[in-house]
């Protein structure tokens, strides 16, 4: 129990483990509801000249294994089954070209031996189904991004490990993946469902139609990168994002940008929410980018044990958590124990 109220009291105190407060919240703002009651657990999102394209997170509900396309009012107006059933489809992007990829990339269990994306070319009825095996175990994984040669990016959901296929995607042929770097997310305190955890789970990602900035969510923020020269991987793993925080979304799954890329959009589940319960697709303002006044290349550290560092690094995750902890004991020694106790009832 001790043990248990140190790492508390870490979780807990106001600016403890974290480097880089998130900036102001600004609300988003509704500019549809999407209605069609197959959509209760959207999971990927993109902007199309005329719409939007949505999937739905796994695949137990039959008429909801399919990409929906909607209108601008976000009511669907054509729907493309897949030819066999998906696993679990966590996100879309399109392709400067129009192709719509479906990452069927969720492992809750990390039991799956290989990982997929759908193609939907423009004007196609059927998608064609590529495999992909990770080199070092199964990870599980909720954000996807298409490079402008159309090269799928795949980013896991509590590492941020970047991995891509090691060679040209071939129908009906697992292709290996390989692990290409790591994302370092600067701190957060943004208010979400879900807490500290909350903070750190990447569960979306989208290009901008120009292809110069990518973005990365969780389930509180958004983090834009610049992209030089098209080369994403490069302006995840070394660039300085510009953060956007997505407060109190119900559950943040989904983001893309507007096809003029003044905005984000995003859209949360409804699934396990009050019967009746409709999506809003919400909109927020980005700021322009000025390289100029663009922040020197200092990342904040982030505080958090990865599920993949629990299984690859244990002791080190103890370590952490015991040194972590005795510092913030001291600091709720100090700051009172009143205020420990307000913050935990807030985050249950």
């Amino acid at each position: 129990m001790a043990g248990a109220a140190v790492i508390l009291a870490v979780l807990l105190v106001p600016g403890a483990a974290v480097a880089n407060p998130s900036p102001a919240p600004l609300r988003g703002t509704p500019l549809c509801e999407v209605r069609d009651d197959r959509l209760t657990e959207i999971s990927g999102l993109a902007a199309t000249d005329d719409g939007y394209v949505v999937v739905n997170d796994g695949a137990e509900n039959e008429a909801r294994r399919r990409i929906f396309f909607l209108d601008h009012e976000c009511a669907v107006k054509r729907t493309v089954p897949y030819p066999s059933r998906p696993r679990d489809t966590e996100d879309l992007a399109v392709g400067a070209d129009g192709t719509v990829w479906v990452a069927d990339i969720g492992d809750n269990d990390r039991s799956r031996q290989t990982v997929a994306v759908w193609k939907l070319p423009p004007g196609a009825d059927r998608p064609v189904l590529h495999r992909m095996a990770y080199p070092d175990g199964p990870h599980d994984a909720e954000a996807v991004l298409v490079t402008g040669d159309g090269r799928p990016v795949i980013v896991t959901k509590y590492s941020a490990n970047l991995y891509a296929p090691s060679g040209p995607l071939r129908p009906g042929t697992a292709v290996p993946l390989a692990k290409v770097g790591q994302v370092r997310l600067p701190a957060s305190t943004t208010s979400n469902p879900f807490s500290v955890l909350g903070r750190t789970a990447v569960t979306g990602a989208a290009t901008a139609a120009d292809g110069r900035r990518v973005v990365l969510r969780t389930y509180a923020d958004a983090y834009e990168f610049d992209v030089a020269d098209g080369d994403v991987v490069t302006a995840l793993t070394s660039g300085t994002p510009r953060v956007i925080p997505l407060p109190d979304e119900p559950q943040g799954e989904s983001i893309t940008y507007s096809r003029d890329g003044r905005y984000l959009l995003t859209v949360s589940e409804t699934a396990g929410r009050p019967p009746g319960t409709r999506a809003d697709l919400l909109r927020y303002a980005l700021a322009a980018a000025d390289p100029s006044t663009a922040p020197v290349a200092t990342r904040a550290p982030t505080a958090r044990a990865t599920d993949d560092d629990r299984a690859e690094h244990p002791d080190d995750v103890a370590t952490f958590i015991v040194a972590a902890g005795a510092l913030g004991l001291g600091l709720v020694v100090v700051a009172g124990v009143v205020m420990a106790r307000s913050r935990r009832a807030r985050s249950r």
